[in-house]
């Protein structure tokens, strides 16, 4: 065994990083687009991984759910980004393989048939069950995050009852609560939101937090100050400016602020 005066010794020193090195230099981001099928729509996600961190079993899987333009390559650096982390990370395909745009009117042509529909939380589960088909996902720990859009119906997978530990709506609009949600839902909530997004009016809020508190659901609802809607995407200037939007931007600040509290929350709703 080594003793303590042992461990500061270049040959001890040399023997750890012998053994760390190749681990480190072995790891990979492993990404691939994943074919599945709901409702006679073909889908094509994008499953995002560290390669060593499942190579040592099953891991945590977090659903991405992008915003109304579609699985773009924003949705997919943020599946990245999840991977980075640990997790098994899925972007999910809302609209169709190779479905995206960047004009707003085509866009809400898109979404919106999706609204006050069963069709939003069934393709956002047919994502969920296509990354828990991979088998490199722990299904007692499943969470979906999703942005705008996605935001909206990872609010309305939760309401549905799928099995997920958590969802994060980042700058999405509220879906009102359903009749009987409150039974149904296992998702913890947190709800990251612009406190100046002129599309999220006070009194959604208000009806949203009260629903909430009177079903009892275990949520958080955080504002960030001075943030607008898509405040996470540094891509939401152009696209603003692009289709005459008012309202839409990005905020450095609350991005980060927002990710660190998911991180937080991940954290806490996957710990054993």
């Amino acid at each position: 065994m080594y003793g303590f005066d042992s461990m500061k010794t270049p040959a001890f020193v040399a023997a750890i990083a012998a053994l760390i090195l190749p681990l480190a230099a072995h790891a990979k981001l492993i990404t691939r687009p994943v074919a599945y099928e709901q409702g006679g729509v073909r889908l094509e996600g994008y499953l995002a991984y560290d390669d060593v961190a499942s190579a040592r079993g099953t891991l945590p899987g977090v659903l991405v759910v992008p915003e109304w333009w579609g699985l773009n390559a924003y949705a997919k650096a943020r599946a990245e980004k999840l991977a980075l982390l640990g997790y098994v990370a899925f972007a999910a395909d809302m609209y169709g393989a190779g479905t995206v745009t960047e004009d707003a009117k085509r866009a809400g042509q898109l979404a919106g048939p999706f609204y006050g529909s069963p069709l939003m939380a069934d393709r956002a589960r047919a994502g969920l069950d296509a990354m828990l088909a991979t088998g490199l996902v722990d299904g007692s720990r499943v969470a979906a995050i999703g942005y705008c859009f996605g935001g909206s119906t990872v609010q309305a997978l939760a309401y549905s009852g799928a099995p997920l530990a958590g969802i994060v709506s980042f700058h999405g609009g509220l879906i009102p609560v359903p009749a009987g949600a409150a039974e149904r839902t296992r998702a913890k909530i947190l709800i990251c939101n612009g406190a100046i997004d002129p599309m999220v009016k006070p009194e959604q809020i208000d009806a949203f937090q009260k629903a909430m508190n009177d079903g009892r659901f275990d949520y958080q609802f955080v504002s960030y100050a001075g943030a607008v809607h898509a405040f996470t995407n540094p891509g939401a200037d152009a696209l603003a400016k692009a289709n005459h939007l008012q309202g839409i931007g990005y905020n450095a600040a609350a991005d980060r602020r927002s990710w660190a509290l998911m991180e937080s929350f991940l954290g806490e709703i996957f710990a054993r």
